[in-house]
């Protein structure tokens, strides 16, 4: 079935948020209070996004794409936006909401996929928040595109992924204790057509998401195709070395782009 992936997705990230996992735990009370202060920072990639990227969102109508999880959006609503939480899973979503109520802030959550943004009219945002979470897409183009439907002219798009070569490698272990890595996939990636199957029928019966590797020139070049101009760009290591490229090169990569 096509969509599969978005049924298992969805089932995976509902897990995550009832385990309140890395990815999955609310930001405290007094963040929250620190923010309605304008003491605040948000994350692209491991370290805070830059201050002149977010540096007036008072009053700003944010999507939070695909970034529920109570950590993001409930910052930027503290902080002044009148924001949007996009995402799949409804356990995420809850969690935005949740911090909503207790907290008072200007923030809704709306459920959908991130490469259908049709629940928007056209121009409806000042600021598009996207965090890594384009990798369980099979075509990011779509999302850029409508991205840059629903921004408004002069709008921004933030948004994080991984350096694709992290799905390069087989992550074979015992070549990793000895310092070594082994290419074995190619560009683009996709667990559903690239791993060999008992491999995927494994991780698809323990609930692990089903993830894609873009190449560049759809992470980078998909965005100017769809009519944004690229005005920043980061690069930033993993604070903990997930896979071993991770210890050589900033395998999180974070794009700052706007709609003329």
């Amino acid at each position: 079935m096509e969509n599969h992936y978005l049924t298992l997705n969805q089932e995976h990230w509902d897990k995550q948020a009832s385990m309140e996992n890395q990815w999955s735990k609310p930001v405290s009370d007094e963040d929250i209070i620190a923010a309605k202060q304008g003491n605040w920072k948000v994350h692209l990639t491991p370290n805070p996004v830059k201050k002149e990227w977010l540096a007036d969102i008072k009053g700003k109508k944010i999507l939070c794409l695909a970034s529920a999880g109570g950590q993001q959006a409930p910052i930027l609503a503290a902080a002044g936006g009148i924001v949007t939480v996009f995402d799949l899973s409804e356990g995420q979503l809850s969690k935005d909401h949740q911090l909503a109520q207790k907290h008072q802030l200007d923030l809704v959550t709306v459920q959908g996929d991130m490469a259908d943004l049709t629940a928007f009219a056209d121009e409806s945002f000042d600021i598009i928040f996207h965090p890594i979470s384009n990798l369980y897409v099979p075509d990011v183009n779509s999302v850029w595109q409508e991205c840059y439907r629903v921004l408004k002219t002069g709008g921004v798009l933030m948004a994080s992924f991984y350096n694709p070569v992290v799905f390069v490698d087989d992550r074979d272990p015992q070549l990793r204790s000895q310092g070594l890595m082994r290419p074995t996939y190619r560009l683009p990636y996709s667990d559903q057509g690239s791993l060999p199957s008992e491999i995927l029928q494994e991780k698809i019966a323990r609930g692990d998401g089903l993830v894609f590797g873009h190449s560049l020139t759809d992470l980078i070049g998909g965005q100017l195709k769809a009519g944004f101009l690229l005005q920043d760009f980061v690069e930033d290591f993993a604070p903990h070395a997930r896979f071993l490229v991770d210890s050589y090169i900033p395998t999180f990569l974070a794009s700052k782009a706007i709609k003329l």
